[in-house]
């Protein structure tokens, strides 16, 4: 005979994000998590929670919106965690204010969650990245249920082409999903699919981190990494690709960390890891 009484409830999940106070630092909201501490909130959010998703905004972040690109900012409104993948802007809050400033970088954080929290029976999700990144995560962590769609080049430019990644994630749940198109469009999938709403799980914005992850491209070695010096390992490995991205797109955030730091009251705020947004109380 069953024991009579009620049946217990299950436990009702409460999202350790919303406890977390978002920092303001040279122009963006960031959510100060640490690699580890980001794995933990990941790892405990329920497969059927809403859709949420990751950014990990570096220096070009910084950049566009001080330039004024509104894509930057709006990418992220919605997102559910908002982390730095720059050791470059570790350092000037360190060494400008004087404060730390924690670094969970996509890349790492995708490793993390292969070698941590990501089982071979575990639902993927995969928008870009590639037939072959997609054979080699199979080949390499035995994963039994991928679903990948690759989205035409210059999609980001093209609404209904942004709306079929989301519908794609939502017509396939996944606990996982990582969206491997590049920055600022990874973004916008990630939030078109919190706007169309009915999607599951988790999503990753993380560029070519699944391309480092299963080697189809070196990642710079751990002693560049450690020094904040991966741009230029880069930039050493393809000159030609990376000379724009390290010395104009991302480099600039020098100028802005200095203006912020040392230029008036109001362009100081900025910089300040620990003030509050431009026009708050």
């Amino acid at each position: 005979m069953s024991p009579s009484g009620p049946a217990s409830a299950a436990p009702v999940w409460v999202d350790p994000a919303a406890g977390i106070e978002r920092r303001w630092f040279l122009g963006l909201r960031f959510t100060p998590a640490s690699l580890d501490t980001a794995v933990d909130m990941i790892a405990a959010r329920p497969a059927d929670a809403p859709f949420a998703y990751v950014v990990t905004p570096n220096a070009q972040w910084i950049v566009g919106a001080d330039k004024g690109d509104p894509r930057y900012v709006q990418a992220m409104e919605k997102a559910w965690l908002v982390l730095n993948d720059s050791r470059i802007l570790r350092l000037l809050s360190l060494k400008l204010w004087k404060r730390d400033f924690p670094v969970a970088a996509g890349s790492d954080l995708t490793a993390a969650l292969f070698a941590r929290v990501i089982t071979p029976d575990d639902p993927i999700t995969i928008i870009g990245g590639g037939a072959e990144v997609e054979r080699r995560l199979r080949a390499q962590f035995g994963l039994k249920h991928i679903v990948w769609y690759d989205p035409p080049m210059g999609f980001g430019r093209d609404p209904v082409e942004v709306d079929r990644c989301a519908a794609f994630i939502r017509e396939h749940p996944a606990r996982f999903v990582f969206i491997a198109v590049g920055a600022p469009q990874s973004d916008f999938v990630g939030r078109r699919t919190v706007e169309l709403g009915g999607a599951t799980g988790v999503a990753f914005c993380i560029g070519g981190s699944l391309s480092f992850l299963t080697g189809l491209i070196k990642r710079a070695p751990e002693v560049y990494r450690n020094a904040s010096l991966e741009w230029l390992y880069r930039l050493i490995q393809n000159p030609r690709r990376h000379f724009g991205r390290v010395f104009f797109q991302s480099g600039p955030v020098l100028w802005i960390a200095a203006r912020a730091r040392f230029g008036p009251a109001g362009a100081r705020s900025h910089g300040d890891p620990d003030a509050a947004p431009p026009g708050a109380n």
